[in-house]
């Protein structure tokens, strides 16, 4: 039993009026329960128990709730206050029996806190004798109910490891995804930012086919991310749902891509568990990756869940969308033979034989620092199902030997095997070591990745995989008592960060047979067999740190340590001591921003010695492919069948590559054209370069600032892997020097701020091939042991006596007790020198290192007693801390440094007016914890802070640098105090002191560089230590480890320049929408900062950085091929707090060894990583600039936002470019007119000639309010000018106006409109034949509804599936002005994400000017603008249909048209579907006269009646006007004109086409026909997209509408368009059941004979409520029955769209009515008649009124081969196809079907007659139903039913007659006899006595 205790809840958010009534659910698995309402309360208590039945099953550590609060509602939907998941995991073991959980936050929809908090108890009882049930398969069914692929399978964010590919990217389903895919998916998702956003996922269930189980009232049930939707139910086999599920989600990409979208059928007859008439499954991400994102109409293949072997179980039809932000969902397109299709050629996936997975584990290595006190188990999870190994005890390197057998059906929509191990807890949760995965798509190929035919065989093959191992990677390794922060690192979600062990695994795929047993032992067979894949070699790791730079803060010491598995990390202790960290160095100021590590000459070297088998034959493929190369695997012991088969692939996909290469050569032409083949290319060598069976682990790089781990970096092993097969073979940074940036764990920022940037050399070989390390080594290599002597000071003199907690001779840490005499060299090594003293340079932290410029203090201190005179105190001089410091006079200049000033009282801080700060001292303290500035008499301690600035000394020319002070004689380092702060010259405060002595080692038989992969052990410790045991020495992994260095004799000074040009597209981080941009730039240990510019998104700097004399140590050849990299980061520079970083870019600079080098370096574009663009000119090569003209068409402003709370009210506009400025008039008010009182600006500016180097158009409006404030409320930049460029002489009619805008702005004349042409009206009949939507379905194609109007020759109009302004040739409908949209900076929430906060309505013309000032300028572009007054207008809006909208129940401004669609709800208030916004302006104003579209012929009467005001020749005229053209001349009668210079005839246009009495004069049918040559707009409906608040950039689906816009000072336009939509005609279907015959006889009645009690139920689907059925035909004994018996149905029909219009209520509570639209069909049904039990169920046949199967003529003929054409979807022979609505009446026999054993039988045959009678004829036809009157139409007589058909309890006498008598005759008429022989015998035993008496008394009687 699972109890929840909901107590309370505090700080629930207000309603806009009132207080919430809270009430809360709490829900578990599928479970729901809630509490009472609370009324009117903000921090409602409850303190109610709701308990869950866990029915005998226990929890598992998956198992959570969900809490949610709402705001009770009594009439509508409880409205969502918050929620939280709590995961009751701490509760699964069993043994804690109540977690309380205080303050729980509450979230929104969004995942953010709203500020309230609710308390809970949650209290378990554990079922009796419950175990820890790994292979438990309700945890896995439960996971996958809940979330829909739920628990932890849902929440795998980012795969990690060689085998899932790359981080971040998740796998999508299908192991048969070809390259090409892969590739587009990748692509497609990268388009993504990987952060919470919103999607919506459309589901539409269309129908059902071939459902398993007799007389079933099918349900699906849909869930998605723990949405679950459900149909409504219908009957029959084949229903028909048509209903569309939406689901709103607001997560990761990553996360999403995850889930499962799960599809069950229920069966609502049953209440038993076995309902689930059938399953299936697919990823999110799978259907995301499908073109469109999209899957349409497609069937799905139902099976049995919990049996996978058996066959199928019908099928499901679905169209399936995943909409994200901006998406726009395809239009779904019903096809005519949509009910005749293909079943198996349209199935999502082909239906293959069962398949299981089989998963074979073994020896997993090495875990954690808990030695054996691990109990491993591992979990594999595929599909929604896991499995689970036996548990090892206390074992860190565990044998299971056992196989896990997953039956899934394959090919799987399901991508990835999850494998975790985890540790057995009896008492808590089990906890997580690793996970890793299989990726199927990498381990499998269809054999359809390789586009060439090669002539080879197939190249496919099913997924297989191993043995091999596995890597596991996770949270650092370091144990706590504590909760693991990066515990989700062990789960696989995020890149791991430390190696956590690996697993033995084979996994082979069968696609025949069951397994016995899901976990079964391994043969000892197979168990020898996979030893050979288990074979180790050693390999040898070397890494050459060079160079430690951009650290942010000095902090303590760092090192850096360096792994390669378990090997060299410092937490273990199975492997040997190695040297594989760097010494400690502290990090020094670089002078400028930055701080790095001082080597200097002398680098830290990291050894690491390792066993791994040996892949090289994978690892050399993977990087010859890597290098483009062509020879691949070559015969090897330990191959496996994926590496036979990886071989044949790549093989293939390079010989397609080298094939198509070969052709390019030969054929191409423009390097443009090839560059997609290219790319495509590379990313295939990419894609063909992923090695799934990667057994070698990563070497991992970490940072450790004293002992605490602070960065990482991880790099696949075969980038930096040596191979002896060839140079290509060679990992790319073998032996080179390459850059590192390293990253926090679990970054929440994802790589913002950089820890530390490491440029690193390593080689990693196997050791047998240790002598070519020397090849690539520079410098010379050096081996030290080390110790540390310590001494602290005691009454003035050095000693070891006040050591406290160190010892004499120590390590470096001084924890760890070392002896010179008892250090011993690793085997193969020996001493080369003595002990010396040699201090440790890097160690040594001054102040002042690297600054320029530095500030001396000290404190000044004086004490009194109270009331007394100040005198100096007991520690005169101290330091801000209050530790003692040394007298100013004591202060020594510093070589090369000069005194600036001499020691000043510093009095700008918080002090008198001498600079004293006073304080009182609380015992036990002796100095004061706070100062104040004025005496009290209550003071008795006072100081002042005394300063002395210096500066770096500057270097004459030619002069010598001046030789470092290199501290004491004997080579002491001092500290104040035991830590990490140590400094050369002794001090009088100090008071301890070390120094370090070395000792060299060499190498006893080998030389080179490669001896020093003889490291391995540790160097000794001391005696007593081994005899109290090593536990200190272990623990300190490393510390007596000998030292590694690498030293350079030599090193080259470089010059360096950084020319930084320009940025473009920064973040806006400040509130007034800009920031203030300036650049670090760094370069190794040194680095420069370029200017701060003011209030720009665009900076320009033009600033040349000079790095001179830079010092870098190695060969100048290997620097020029690899030279170290230049660092930019971008910072916002703020006033007041911290600056915000806006970006990183990281350049590669040219290396120009010698002067001579013929190289000029080139404009380089760079990206920057975090936001913006970054143009970078090295060596000062500028853009070629010219003059410009810009010409500013500033229209309006629209839809502006408060600014600080107040109204935008008189703005104006400035235009920025190119360091010039220009600024409007101001708008005196922008409610009246928003417009610009005078539109046009015009700037002259130096702009460059290629367009790459152009600087953006800044556009400001601000507004102008009162004492003189004027703020900037909006900004836009505008990057590209390339779209405003033009011709300034050429005359166009771009940008001046429409055609009616022209004649509006023309001086005002009289107007006359004569519309004088009048024809008669159509007549009634064609009126009723032909209507606005048969033009409308026309149009789109639709011919069966359109009727005859296509034949008639009348207009169309063209359907758009977007809006208006997204139709391409339109261009946005603003080629007049553009609409740009205003942003504003960070806003008070603190989001930098920018707002859109108005727009700007408006245009640019951007052309180059003479640099002559005697050439007159060109004219001016924005000319003939219309006034920009306000216009009225008459507005028309045609709103057609809605499509796909999202349901909302339980289960304007001057320019803007905004159009708004509601859910209507009688009661509560209708809720917002969407809505659409139309601007009204760009539409009247545009040249494409979108305001009202132009029909294809000019009719004067009829349905396409011209609506326009002015006729087709006056906008022609005005066309004509706008472009500079004469006016069009008309000949012949108006059937010729000449425009444009072109003759245009009314006989080229109209020569095929059909001439009705609906047309007008010939002369304005010519203008029309040539104003549709002129790109105007078409009559058109446009498809518009509804979006709403809750998800804004998501469709909430579509409107197809159109507008028309009319200005009302032309005149009155034409009549508007008649849309009403077709109403639905009435029909009556008649069934006459004439007769049945070979009905399956059900009964055996009392006599022995087989008969049934046939009766016939037919109805309509959607019409349930009219079933109706025959009288009884009793006692059937050869299976016919006589009915003669009329069925009647009224429906309403839609004879255009084929459905049936149903409306009705879809519960007795519903308030209105519910249309649906369905298929005319009719379902027949025989039943068996019982009186005292269930009536038993004989057969059914269900007919489509459509697409009827022609009955047979008779009996004999009857089959149900009939009907098996119709179900499997083949064509239809076009005589067995009739729709029953052309036919109106047909009559024959038809089968009836029955399931046994999952075959469909024949269960009886019946004689019918279906006829079909319009509203209109049912008068004249009258029909009754059964045998009632009216009986006619036809005259149904009594069935002629045989004698023997009688109901037995009614007919007593025909009982007799034909049952007992026919069946007992014999025995009646033997039992007569019998009793006439009885009663003779009884009569004569009775009379004979009597008769003998009489005898013998009277014997002559």
């Amino acid at each position: 039993m699972l109890r929840v205790v909901v107590e309370s809840a505090r700080g629930l958010p207000k309603k806009k009026i009132g207080s919430p009534d809270p009430i809360t659910s709490v829900l578990f698995k599928d479970e729901k329960k809630k509490t009472k309402q609370i009324d009117s309360e903000l921090n409602p208590v409850w303190n109610e128990v709701l308990e869950f039945d866990l029915k005998g099953i226990g929890l598992d550590s998956s198992s959570y709730i969900d809490v949610i609060v709402k705001d009770y509602e009594t009439l509508g939907k409880d409205k969502f206050l918050g929620s939280t998941k709590i995961s009751l995991r701490d509760l699964a073991s069993g043994q804690m029996r109540s977690l309380p959980s205080k303050n729980v936050p509450l979230v929104n929809a969004s995942g953010q806190g709203i500020g309230a908090t609710i308390d809970l108890v949650i209290g378990y009882d554990p079922p009796a004798n419950a175990a820890p049930n790994l292979n438990d398969p309700e945890a896995g069914d439960s996971t996958v109910d809940a979330g829909g692929g739920g628990g932890e399978e849902g929440e795998e964010t980012l795969p990690d490891g060689g085998l899932s590919g790359s981080a971040g990217v998740p796998s999508t389903p299908g192991q048969s995804v070809s390259l090409r895919k892969k590739m587009a998916r990748a692509q497609n998702r990268h388009r993504l930012v990987n952060k919470p956003q919103d999607f919506q996922i459309r589901v539409r269930i269309i129908e059902a086919r071939q459902l398993s189980g007799n007389n079933v009232k099918p349900v699906v049930k849909v869930n998605v991310c723990g949405q679950t939707h459900r149909t409504r139910i219908k009957r029959g086999n084949n229903p028909f749902f048509d209903e569309i599920f939406f689901y709103n989600v607001n997560m990761l990409p990553s996360d999403l891509f995850e889930k499962y979208i799960s599809f069950r059928v229920y069966n609502s007859y049953s209440l038993r568990a076995d309902s689930v008439m059938g399953e299936f499954k697919l990823d999110v991400g799978y259907v995301y990756d499908e073109p469109a994102h999209c899957v349409m109409r497609k069937w799905l293949l139902l099976n049995d869940p919990d049996d996978s072997s058996s066959g199928a179980k019908g099928y499901l039809k679905v169209s399936l969308f995943v909409v994200g932000a901006g998406d726009e969902p395809p239009a779904e397109q019903r096809d005519s033979c949509d009910d005749q299709d293909d079943i198996e050629s349209n199935l999502l996936l082909p239906a293959v034989d069962d398949a299981f997975v089989q998963t074979m584990k073994e020896l997993f290595g090495g875990d954690e620092n808990k030695k054996n006190l691990v109990d491993p188990f591992l979990e594999a999870r595929f599909a929604g199902k896991k499995l689970c190994t036996r548990i090892i005890e206390k074992n860190a390197n565990p044998e299971w030997n056992q196989s896990l057998n997953l039956q899934v059906k394959f090919p799987s929509m399901c991508e990835r095997v999850k494998l975790t191990v985890f540790d057995w807890d009896r008492l808590t949760g089990n906890d997580a070591i690793g996970t890793t995965y299989l990726n199927l798509a990498k381990i499998a190929s269809s054999g359809g990745e390789i586009e060439a035919n090669t002539g080879q065989s197939e190249v496919g093959f099913l997924p297989v995989f191993g043995p091999c191992y596995v890597n596991l990677y996770g949270s650092p390794r370091e144990f706590t008592g504590l909760p693991d922060p990066y515990q989700d690192l062990n789960y696989g979600k995020g890149e791991g960060v430390a190696y956590r062990g690996r697993v033995l695994v084979e996994l082979s795929t069968k696609l025949e047979g069951k397994a016995d047993k899901t976990v079964d032992a391994i043969h000892s067979d197979d168990i020898l067999v996979v030893q050979k894949y288990q074979r180790r070699r050693k390999y040898s790791l070397c890494a050459v740190f060079h160079s430690a730079s951009m650290i942010h803060e000095p902090g303590e010491p760092i090192q850096f340590e360096v792994s390669i598995g378990n090997y060299g990390n410092k937490l273990d202790t199975t492997c040997k001591p190695l040297s594989s960290t760097t010494q400690y160095s502290c990090a020094v100021f670089d002078g400028n921003h930055y701080y790095y590590l001082p080597w200097v000459n002398t680098k830290p070297v990291v050894v690491v010695l390792s066993c791994w088998e040996d892949i090289s034959h994978r690892l050399d493929s993977v990087n010859i492919i890597l290098y483009i190369a062509n020879r691949l695997l070559e015969g090897c012991s330990n191959l496996t069948s994926l590496d036979l088969q990886i071989k044949k692939l790549r093989e293939s996909s390079l010989t397609s590559i080298k094939d198509g290469a070969r052709r390019m050569r030969e054929e191409a032409t423009r390097i443009r054209e090839t560059l997609p083949d290219l790319e495509t290319w590379a990313e295939k060598l990419k894609q063909l370069a992923d090695e799934p069976q990667n057994s070698m682990p990563d070497v991992i790089i970490w940072m450790l600032r004293g002992e605490k781990r602070v960065a990482y970096s991880r790099i696949p092993a075969h980038q930096v892997l040596h191979s002896t097969h060839s140079d290509q073979a060679c990992g790319q940074h073998c032996g080179k020097t390459q850059t590192v940036f390293l990253q926090y764990p679990m970054d929440k920022n994802k790589g913002l701020k950089v820890p530390v940037q490491i440029r690193v050399n390593m080689w990693l070989g196997l050791a047998a091939h240790e002598k070519k390390f020397n090849a690539y080594t520079e410098g010379t290599f050096s081996v030290f042991a080390e110790l540390y002597e310590n001494q602290a000071e005691v009454f003035g003199s050095w000693g070891t006596t006040g050591l406290v907690g160190r010892h004499k001779f120590s390590d470096l840490t001084g924890k760890l007790k070392l002896k010179r005499e008892y250090f011993l060299p690793p085997r193969g090594w020996e001493w080369e020198d003595e002990w010396f003293v040699d201090p440790e340079r890097a160690l040594l932290t001054e102040a002042d290192a690297g600054h320029t410029e530095f500030m001396d203090e000290v404190f000044q201190n004086e004490t009194r007693y109270p009331g007394g005179d100040w005198k100096p105190a007991s520690e005169q001089y101290t330091d801000v801390n209050g530790e003692k410091s040394r007298n100013p006079a004591e202060f020594e200049r510093p070589s090369g440094w000069v005194w600036e000033e001499e020691w000043t009282v510093d009095e700008n801080r918080a002090v008198d007016d001498q600079g004293w700060e006073y304080g009182v001292t609380i015992p036990p303290d002796d100095k004061p914890r706070s100062w104040v500035p004025a005496e009290k008499v209550y003071h008795i301690h006072r100081r002042r802070r005394l300063v002395r600035r210096r500066t770096r000394a500057a270097v004459p020319a030619g002069g010598a640098v001046e030789k470092r002070d290199q501290g004491d004689v004997e080579g002491w380092e001092f500290s104040s105090l035991i830590g990490w702060k140590f400094h050369r010259k002794e001090r009088s405060s100090d008071t301890f002191r070390r120094r370090r002595w070395r000792r060299k080692m060499a190498p006893e038989d080998r030389l080179g560089a490669s001896a020093i992969f003889k490291l391995e052990g540790a160097l000794g410790v001391d005696n007593d230590d081994k005899e109290k045991g090593s536990k200190d020495s272990t623990k300190l992994f490393g510390a007596n480890t000998p030292t590694v260095s690498c030293t350079f004799d030599k090193s080259h000074m470089y010059h360096l320049r950084v020319y930084v040009y320009q940025a473009q597209n920064l973040a806006s981080m400040d509130k007034d929408s800009f920031s203030d941009p300036y650049a670090h730039v760094s370069f190794l240990h040194v680095s420069q900062t370029t200017e701060k510019l003011r209030a720009t998104l665009n900076p320009t700097w033009d600033q040349t950085l000079i790095f001179n004399d830079v010092e870098i140590f190695g060969d100048p050849q290997n620097v020029a091929q690899r030279p170290p990299e230049v660092v930019l980061e971008f910072y916002d520079n703020d006033q007041v707090g911290k600056d915000e970083l806006l970006g990183r870019s990281v350049c590669t600079p040219l290396v120009k060894l010698h002067p001579g080098m013929d190289q000029t370096p080139k404009l380089l574009w760079y990206p920057i990583l975090q936001k913006g663009e970054l143009y970078m000119v090295p060596q000062g090569i500028r853009p070629v600039v010219q003059l410009t003209a810009v010409e500013i068409l500033a229209w309006g402003l629209r839809n502006m936002e408060p600014f600080q709370l107040a109204s935008v009210s008189s703005p104006s506009l400035v235009v920025e470019c190119g360091g010039q400025r220009v600024e409007s008039v101001v708008i005196k008010n922008m409610k009246k007119s928003p417009n610009f009182p005078s539109s046009v600006l015009f700037l002259k500016v130096l702009l460059p000639k290629e367009e790459m180097y152009t600087p953006p158009i800044v556009l400001k409006v601000i507004d102008h309010r009162p004492f003189g404030r004027k703020p900037v409320v909006g900004q836009c930049t505008i990057t590209t000018l390339e779209q405003f460029r033009c011709d300034p002489y050429v005359i166009t009619a771009e940008g001046a106006m429409s055609s009616k805008m022209a004649m509006m702005a023309s001086p005002s004349k009289h107007l006359s409109i004569n519309m004088e042409e009048t024809r008669p009206l159509l007549e009634v009949q064609e009126k009723e034949t032909v209507d606005w939507w048969s033009k409308f379905y026309a149009s789109t194609g639709d011919h069966e509804r359109c009727g005859p109007y296509r034949q008639k020759g009348y207009d169309t109009l063209k359907v758009y599936d977007c809006g208006l302004e997204d139709v391409p040739e339109f261009k946005g409908l603003t080629d007049f002005c553009c609409t740009f949209k205003l942003h504003r900076g960070k806003n008070e929430n603190g989001d930098t994400d920018p707002s859109v906060v108005g727009e700007l309505k408006g245009s640019f013309k951007v052309y180059p000017l003479s640099d002559d000032p005697g050439v007159a300028p060109p004219p001016r572009q924005f000319r003939e603008l219309p006034e920009s007054g306000p216009q009225e207008c008459l507005v028309r809006i045609y709103v057609i249909r809605a499509i796909d909208l999202q349901p909302k129940d339980n289960n304007g401004r001057d320019k803007d048209l905004k159009i708004s669609v509601y859910d209507y709800d009688l009661l509560s208030r209708d809720e917002k579907v969407g809505e659409t916004v139309i601007d009204l302006e760009n539409r009247f104003l545009s040249r494409y006269n979108s305001y009202c579209g132009l029909p294809q012929s000019y009719c004067i009467s009829g349905i396409n009646k011209w609506r326009d005001q002015l006729k087709p020749s006056a906008v022609l005229e005005n066309l004509a006007r706008l472009k500079g053209l004469s006016k069009p001349r008309t000949e012949d009668n108006g059937t010729s004109m000449v425009f444009n210079g072109q003759e245009y005839t009314l006989a080229q246009f109209e020569n095929n086409k059909e001439i009705h009495e609906h047309l007008g004069p010939p002369r304005e049918r010519l203008c029309l026909h040539v104003l549709r040559k002129q790109g105007l707009a078409p009559e058109h409906v446009e498809t518009r997209a509804l979006y709403s608040s809750f998800q804004p950039k998501i469709p909430q689906g579509g409107l197809q509408m159109w507008v028309d816009v009319f200005p009302k000072s032309i005149g009155p336009p034409g009549p508007p368009f008649d849309i009403t939509p077709r109403k639905a005609k009435k029909y009556i279907l008649r069934v006459v059941i004439w007769n049945t015959t070979d009905v399956t006889l059900d009964e055996t009645s009392i006599t022995g004979e087989h008969m049934s009690d046939i009766y016939v139920k037919g109805w309509m689907p959607g019409m349930e409520d009219n079933k109706q059925k025959t009288d009884v035909h009793y006692r059937s004994l050869d299976g016919d029955g006589n009915f003669n018996w009329r069925l009647i149905f009224d429906f309403e029909y839609l004879p255009a769209e084929q459905l049936c219009l149903v409306s009705k209520k879809e519960q007795f509570w519903s308030l209105d009515n519910t249309e649906f639209r369905i298929p005319p069909k009719l379902i027949v049904q025989i039943w068996d008649n019982d009186k005292f039990s269930l009536d038993d169920y004989l057969g059914t046949v269900e007919l489509d009124l459509r697409n009827l199967v022609a009955p047979a003529k008779t009996p004999e003929k009857c089959s149900l081969k009939m009907m098996e054409d119709l179900e499997t979807g083949a064509p239809l022979k076009s005589e067995q196809a009739k729709s029953l609505f052309a036919q109106q009446s047909v009559r024959g026999w038809w089968p009836c079907s029955i399931e046994q054993d999952g075959q469909k039988v024949l269960g009886g045959k019946v004689e019918m007659t279906l006829e079909i009678v319009g509203e209109a004829q049912v008068d004249e036809k009258p029909a009754g139903k059964g045998r009632d009157e009216p009986n006619m139409n036809p005259k149904l007589d009594p069935p002629n039913r045989p004698e023997t058909s009688f109901f037995w309890f009614t007919n007593p006498c025909k009982t007799m007659k034909f049952i007992l008598w026919r069946r007992f005759r014999c025995l009646f008429i033997g039992l007569i006899l019998l009793t006439i022989v009885v009663l003779f015998l009884a009569i004569l035993l009775y009379s004979l006595p009597n008769y003998i008496s009489m005898k013998i008394v009277r014997p002559l009687q």
